[in-house]
């Protein structure tokens, strides 16, 4: 296969990381839940980062549930996209030094970094939701956590993580009508 007919079959097969968004739907959801517990700022940022710990499982669950193999390793750009994914690991170091240095912000940093790791993906996936949301995500995280509360921020994303859910669906639905019709000529 080129590298286009991996992209074609990674999008199919992974259904565009569906699993991934629709589980930090519940992952920032968990996290709106713990900003509003009184408790001292430092334990609240443990659980938040704590509350990313079920990803992997949620996702696989979700995975299970729209018949999506999140571990699958038939296509070599599924190691690509673990890639992409490591690489917000290494920024979480900056989430880890404002936990310290400007433990109110800590939940600001960490969705912004959240939302820059999906730039890579909209190559993956051939996605302009993946693009757009890389970019939005991280600027409305500024807006809001400079402006009002983490718990404000953590029902925003929320709810812009389940509007990139649906559009993600709906590009999906895009991409499956138009691999039919490539199909339905090749054969023709």
């Amino acid at each position: 296969m080129n590298i286009e007919e991996l992209r074609n079959d990674i999008i199919l097969k992974q259904k565009k990381g569906l699993p991934f968004i629709c589980a930090s739907v519940i992952i920032w959801l968990l996290i709106a839940i713990v900003t509003t517990i009184k408790m001292p700022i430092e334990t609240k940022n443990i659980l938040v980062f704590c509350c990313s710990c079920p990803l992997l499982p949620i996702s696989w669950i979700i995975g299970k549930i729209i018949k999506v193999d999140i571990f699958s390793k038939e296509n070599q750009l599924g190691q690509l996209g673990f890639l992409f994914t490591c690489n917000q690991l290494i920024y979480l170091l900056i989430v880890m030094w404002v936990f310290n240095a400007v433990p109110e912000k800590m939940v600001m940093v960490y969705a912004m970094v959240f939302g820059a790791h999906l730039l890579p993906y909209s190559w993956l996936y051939k996605s302009n939701a993946y693009k757009v949301f890389s970019i939005l995500l991280p600027i409305i995280a500024l807006i809001i956590g400079n402006i009002t509360s983490s718990t404000l921020l953590a029902i925003a994303f929320v709810v812009l993580e389940i509007i990139f859910s649906l559009i993600l669906i709906f590009e999906l639905k895009k991409h499956i009508a138009n691999a039919s019709v490539v199909k339905s000529e090749k054969e023709g």
